[in-house]
């Protein structure tokens, strides 16, 4: 945005931020190195020699602009680092008082609405914006209040809490709104649980999940190090203004637009999957739930495995020992930064986990993929302080590192002999881990089977190594006194926890942990620092890249242009996430993102990932549309050993990567559209699952429904959002997606209103009427401009 200040003869120094940034480096931890005492500085030092050009990037922005306080890798997790450290609640800027607010573009932003603080998630090209002094824009949200009552019973922990949460406002339909928590149970939530609770906002679906602050949040920003003057000055000006909830006092009944209702006492110790967040299972019907998913070709949730080959045995050696693997095996088990990690009570509840454990012998099997991966440094202080950190260790949960880690696909790779048993023999095998993530090949491409659980439950599965167990009736194994032992002999009490916790969580922890955050570590502070205003690009660099959003671009809009002919390059089904849209975790070897980088001398062992990669354009584009596991409806049944991240070439018939025929589209002048279904674009990338299509020359998405944030960003990236009108959509108007299309808009901005309906015809005959997803006249402003990022500019320099 810089370079093209310049190039429009502006100032660049007008582009800065101009409201308070924070910037967290921490989606580039990957489990190198597990099992292992010095895991953290191998790993660390294996990030620092992938990702120096990225760092060095963005330590040059940490100089080059204005207000923002850049938190160097190896720090933690961006929003267990706001909870506990930036947070403010309330704002003091010059004796003026406000509430704090905040967007965040990782997906866990909302677990700061667990502290009282407004915050969602955004997309990039939002976040963006906000910087630099745009407004959000949005149609006001419902509210749905969710009253929580009672007490969870002895051994549920916050994690069952909070699936459970997540399945009930699923259920509900609280789409796209605000919910509110509140009742008499609130008393019975740490501000950590509640974060746990907030932090699943996207998995239902809801704009934010919020705690309004109480006394609970009160002493937690006492005990994590915020001053005595700070705290009363939050409290009185909250009570003030009417937004602080004392639960002392007489409640006034609330309004809101639909309510739920939850007594504590009825959730149940429970998982979540396979393959998806939104389906759990209560943990006494998890072996009759795997069975079912073996027996059943049940698209996300099923395998279609025969009865007489599902009791399968793969025999392998692992470092010269004999092993089996079956359907169900667990081969990674990862307690990794996301929701859970925030919480204390469930961090040394897995640590309790193995102390029982190994006190009654039992081990985890050595070819079984273990890490750690703490939100903060605080975990590790507390679980040093309390003794259990070694057993954890011998468990082989060693900390790894302070990052996303497995949840996000940086796993590391499994042992060759594991991974050959599973593909050779077709096995099924599982992965544990305590994110809240856990969509098809997000962890790891041999791993079928993805199950989200509480950090207690993820050393529970480690040490039983494998699914198909019923915990109230099989034992986890064998005690070294000979005898079986059972869950119930490792599982700790809730008064254990409360123990534990009250001796070993200090509030010094916080104050050390973060009175140094911001001073890096020897690696960062190595770095080199440029002073200059504009970046210098490297053209042979395959991590930071140049994008072309400003080509070409003038003072002059270019204004609404409707879609003539298009070609449709892609065809979904319902319900597709983000993550089958935009490039995210391992670069697949056989992708056109491999092919770039191999042509530019990248070895595969240095591929890293798409998120490390994400300052490259040319890589990012290549992987839109590249999950191996695509279906395109566009190819018929005949291609169907075509299927994955391929479509149709309608001009030559050639079945292509989608990357591949985009581009001949696009030099060919031709436009493309892209079919859905409902909900189309949930998920934790919206930003680049809108600039993908847009540098592929998509120009249209119509679907039946749009994800909230994606549905924002498409417009931001100047993609017109359709949503089919009358209850109809691409199968019931009997839609192939082979004809070509022609969306008939306005040709004057003001010609245009949000939400009106246009009409849309095909080259056989047919027409149907469309809703054009324009939710504001901002984002009319956007589109007349031909996205966010040409607005901001031409903006500024007219100021």
């Amino acid at each position: 945005m810089r370079d093209a200040m310049k190039k429009l003869g502006a100032d660049p120094n007008k582009i800065n931020p101009l409201v308070p940034v924070d910037l967290v480096l921490d989606h580039s931890v990957q489990v190198d190195v597990n099992r292992s005492e010095n895991a953290v500085q191998d790993k660390m030092e294996l990030e620092f020699l992938r990702n120096k050009e990225r760092y060095t990037f963005l330590k040059w922005g940490s100089s080059a602009f204005h207000k923002m306080l850049v938190v160097p890798p190896g720090s933690g997790i961006a929003q267990q680092v706001n909870l506990e450290y930036l947070g403010r609640v309330v704002f003091n800027t010059d004796g003026i008082l406000y509430p704090d607010s905040v967007v965040g573009t990782d997906s866990h932003t909302t677990m700061i609405a667990g502290l009282g603080v407004a915050g969602w998630r955004v997309g990039g090209l939002e976040a963006e914006a906000t910087m630099l002094g745009q407004p959000m824009s949005m149609v006001l949200p419902e509210v749905v209040g969710f009253k929580l009552s009672g007490k969870l019973r002895n051994g549920v922990t916050a994690a069952d809490l909070a699936l459970t949460v997540a399945q009930m406002l699923r259920k509900h339909r609280a789409y796209n709104s605000f919910v509110e928590f509140y009742g008499e149970g609130m008393g019975e939530l740490s501000v950590a649980d509640r974060a746990t609770i907030a932090d699943m906002a996207l998995e239902y679906k809801a704009i934010m999940g919020f705690f309004p602050v109480d006394h609970v949040t009160l002493q937690y920003l006492k005990f994590t190090g915020r001053s005595d003057e700070t705290v009363s000055m939050i409290e009185a000006y909250l009570r003030a203004n009417k937004m602080f909830v004392d639960y002392n006092e007489p409640q006034q009944e609330r309004a809101y637009t639909s309510s739920l209702l939850l007594d504590l006492a009825d959730v149940e110790l429970c998982v979540s999957g396979i393959n998806r967040p939104l389906e759990v299972v209560s943990l006494k019907e998890m072996k009759a739930h795997w069975h079912a998913c073996l027996d059943y070709n049940r698209g996300f949730e099923g395998f279609g495995i025969p009865k007489e080959k599902q009791d399968k045995v793969a025999k392998f050696s692992f470092h010269g020992e004999p092993y089996e693997l079956k359907h169900g095996s667990v081969v990674i088990s990862a307690i990794t930064s996301c929701t859970n990690t925030s919480n204390p009570s469930v961090m040394l509840g897995a640590g309790l986990v193995a102390k029982k454990a190994c006190e009654l012998g039992l081990q985890v099997k050595p070819w079984i993929k273990t890490s750690l991966a703490p939100g903060s440094g605080v975990v590790t202080k507390y679980l040093l302080q309390s003794g259990l950190q070694k057993y954890l260790n011998e468990l082989g949960f060693h900390i790894v590192g302070y990052g996303c880690t497995t949840r996000i696909g940086n796993y590391g790779e499994l042992d060759e002999s594991v991974a050959s048993a599973i593909s050779e023999n077709d096995i099924i095998a599982a992965a544990v881990i305590s994110g809240i993530r856990n969509f098809r090949r997000r962890f790891h491409p041999l791993t079928r089977a993805n199950y989200l659980a509480s950090p207690p439950l993820v050393v529970a599965y480690a040490l039983a190594g494998t699914v198909d167990i019923d915990f109230d009736k099989e034992p986890i194994g064998t005690g070294k006194d000979g005898k079986s032992v059972y869950f119930k002999d490792i599982w700790p009490s809730n008064e254990e926890i409360v123990e534990v916790v009250q001796s070993s969580v200090l509030p010094d922890m916080f104050k050390s942990t973060y009175e140094v955050i911001t001073k890096g570590n020897p690696m960062w502070n190595q770095l080199s620092n440029p002073s200059s205003t504009l970046y210098s690009w490297d053209p042979m660099s395959t991590y930071i890249h140049e994008p072309p959003y400003f080509k070409d671009m003038t003072m002059d809009p270019p204004g609404p242009n409707g879609v003539k002919n298009a070609y449709c390059l892609i065809k979904f089904h319902d319900l597709l996430d983000t993550d089958w849209i935009a490039a995210a975790g391992r670069i697949d070897k056989d992708s056109p993102a491999a092919k770039y980088l191999l042509e530019r001398g990248v070895a595969p062992m240095d591929f890293n990932t798409y998120d490390s990669r994400r300052g490259n354009d040319e890589v990012m584009a290549r992987g839109t549309f590249a999950n191996i596991h695509l279906v395109n409806n566009l190819l018929k049944e005949e291609e169907e050993e075509e299927r994955g991240p391929k479509t149709i070439h309608f001009p030559t018939g050639e079945v292509l990567n989608v990357f591949d025929a985009a581009m001949k589209y696009k030099a060919a002048g031709q436009d493309t559209i892209v079919l859905a279904g409902a909900f189309f674009g949930s998920g934790s990338s919206p930003d680049w699952a809108a600039k993908g299509p847009a540098l592929l020359g998509v120009k249209a998405v119509i679907a039946r429904h749009f994800d909230s944030t994606y549905r924002s960003n498409l417009v931001r990236m100047g993609i017109i959002p359709l949503c089919f009108n009358g209850g109809h959509y691409a199968n019931t108007l009997r839609l192939t997606g082979r004809e070509r299309y022609s969306i008939d808009l306005p040709s004057k901005i003001s010609e245009i209103r949000p939400g009106q309906d246009v009409i849309v015809t095909t080259d056989t005959g047919k027409s149907f009427t469309c809703t054009v997803c324009f939710d504001t006249k901002a984002e009319l402003s956007y589109f007349d401009h031909g996205g966010i990022f040409p607005y901001v500019i031409r903006n500024l320099i007219k100021k």
